[in-house]
């Protein structure tokens, strides 16, 4: 198991803990709005570090969005290995020929 199954598992253990005890709580009780703006928040320091920040706050924000994204694909009943088959499904096609079937 690596480190981001290991939070992917943390993360759903917290789940339902009380939310006062537990940020991840917290942010389930709290709905999907305050999810998704806390996923855009992080996206949003993690620009901001990759042109003005240091190589350690870029790594950092990267951390948070990927715990903040890991709460939102479970928020809607997905999984790392829903992203991990989709990334799969994608190896060997150009990012161009990819982007341009999605219309």
């Amino acid at each position: 198991m690596d480190t981001l199954d290991q939070l992917e598992a943390v993360i759903a253990a917290r789940r339902t803990a009380a939310p006062d005890s537990s940020y991840t709580s917290s942010l389930y009780a709290r709905g999907l709005p305050v999810i998704a703006r806390k996923l855009g928040e992080e996206g949003v320091e993690a620009a901001v570090a990759l042109l003005s920040g240091s190589d350690e706050e870029l790594v950092g924000e990267a951390a948070d969005i990927l715990f903040h994204l890991l709460v939102a694909l479970q928020a809607r009943g997905l999984s790392l290995a829903d992203v991990r088959a989709e990334l799969a499904r994608r190896e060997g096609t150009s990012g161009l020929v990819e982007k341009a079937s999605r219309t």
